[in-house]
């Protein structure tokens, strides 16, 4: 039997994960962090991107897209918080590319510079959440 830990991935609304996985793997500000059984207690921010959990007795990694937020690791739980956490497969491409163009559109035609820092943020969950799906077809 392999060694599992405990994982809960909660959003501002809803938790969208609570089980077991045998490694995470994470998107940490620095890069994508892989986290096993045992890891060391750990807390760091997360950007925008997919939370890739292998869950025992499944073939397929669970994937959650995660707007950023905040990852603590401890003996036995590994906790992600997200404003923003929805399933691999409830992410909606056609919304993803709608914002990513809006986003654009608004670099384009900026006003001011906290519009611009604004769709620059908009911009980068709209392309991590395209990143997101483009995995989920990989793994199908």
């Amino acid at each position: 039997m392999a060694m599992t830990v405990h994982v809960d991935v909660v959003s501002a609304e809803q938790s969208i994960y609570s089980g077991v996985a045998e490694f995470v793997a994470v998107p940490a500000e620095m890069g994508e962090l892989g986290i096993y059984p045992r890891h060391a207690p750990l807390i760091t921010r997360l950007k925008p991107g997919s939370v890739r959990m292998k869950v025992p007795d499944k073939a397929e990694e669970e994937l959650v897209y995660v707007s950023g937020g905040i990852l603590e690791v401890q003996p036995g739980v590994i906790t992600i918080l997200s404003d923003t956490a929805i399933r691999g497969h409830d992410l909606d491409e056609t919304k993803a590319l709608e914002a990513k163009q809006r986003a654009e559109d608004a670099m384009k035609n900026r006003a001011a510079a906290m519009d611009y820092a604004r769709a620059q943020s908009e911009l980068a969950e709209a392309v991590a959440q395209l990143q997101a799906i483009q995995k989920i077809r990989k793994i199908r």
